[in-house]
């Protein structure tokens, strides 16, 4: 089997890198190299990476490149990297024993193997966590393999096809991954599935912070010109739908709004709910029913998010598109 690189960015991560590291070292199948490119850190993160490596004598190496963003960060790592292969995941995880061995698999299986996505599950330690993984995270059951995207926390490609497909765009700053996702699948043609290629992640542990994540996102899908349709159903919801339902049960009947109720309360927050009992074994009665309560009021921060984030990512993108052709990218 050919060499295989991991890369990840970090920034600021300090003592929380070190579920990573021990899972990365903890590998069925060890990486031949590992590179981390900080961007940054005014903490201990880099000291903490250096160490670990020393201690565990793992082929550990880490670049500084203050300022980077997270693509710049990925691009600098595959560009030192040896590996013909190369795995991504991101700070903040763990992986499973056995995500490396997982992600390879289908490169040994088909020698025209060019990507492979792996899977990522959520790690949540409460109710919120809970009921934030169950509203914004796919389960298994919901991927069709043929057009999952995967995140770049657990991905795997061919250092030659990284560089046909344009590398990471340094552009962005969030929403990269699914714009190299993209440019990859154009050049490449589908990717494999790994689906026990694992990293398990925590959610947002406030409702704060889950806007703030959202708001950059849709930020994100404005600068890249991303899910126009998805964005305009959410501004029809909410800016049109919602409205006229008010108005018919003022001028109509109040059994417009129960109908509403049932039909949106459906569309909204079925799948959620669907995911829930598979999150929160761990949870007592009284936790259980905390992550009901949640779920709608999640639901609705993260719209709004969007909605805000959208068309704010648009305004960057056309104050940029005359003078940066690389923002049309399709």
């Amino acid at each position: 089997m050919a060499n295989v690189s991991v890369i990840c960015t970090v920034l600021n991560e300090g003592p929380a890198i070190q579920k990573l590291l021990d899972s990365l070292a903890g590998q069925t199948r060890p990486a031949d190299e590992i590179i981390f490119v900080d961007g940054g850190s005014t903490d201990e993160t880099v000291a903490i990476l250096q160490a670990f490596a020393a201690k565990r004598h793992l082929p550990l190496r880490v670049m500084v490149a203050p300022g980077a963003n997270i693509s710049r960060g990925r691009n600098l790592a595959i560009e030192a990297a040896a590996g013909p292969i190369i795995a991504s995941t991101d700070a903040g995880v763990r992986l499973d024993p056995c995500w490396l061995e997982e992600l390879l698999k289908p490169f040994q299986a088909t020698p025209q193997t060019a990507v492979v996505s792996g899977f990522f599950v959520p790690d949540p330690q409460t109710a919120f966590e809970v009921a934030l993984g169950a509203t914004v995270l796919p389960a298994l059951a919901d991927v069709n393999p043929a057009t999952f995207l995967p995140s770049s926390r657990s991905i795997a490609f061919l250092k030659s096809s990284w560089q046909a497909a344009g590398r990471y765009p340094e552009w962005l700053d969030y929403c990269e991954d699914l714009i190299f996702d993209f440019r990859l699948r154009d050049e490449v043609g589908p990717f494999a599935f790994a689906p026990q290629a694992v990293v398990y992640f925590r959610p947002r542990s406030s409702l704060r912070a889950f806007f703030k994540q959202y708001y950059q996102y849709a930020r994100g899908d404005g600068k890249a010109d991303l899910w126009r349709k998805r964005h305009a159903i959410r501004y029809f919801t909410y800016l049109g739908a919602l409205p006229f339902l008010l108005m018919l049960m003022i001028l109509v009947s109040p059994w417009w709004g129960l109908f509403g109720a049932l039909v949106g309360g459906w569309g909204m927050f079925y799948t959620p709910y669907r995911r829930l009992p598979s999150l929160w074994q761990s949870l007592s009665a009284v936790q259980k029913l905390q992550a009901v309560g949640w779920v709608p009021l999640i639901r609705v921060t993260g719209d709004v998010a969007k909605m805000l984030g959208y068309p704010a990512g648009w305004k960057w993108r056309l104050s940029r598109l005359p003078t940066q052709p690389e923002l049309r990218w399709r």
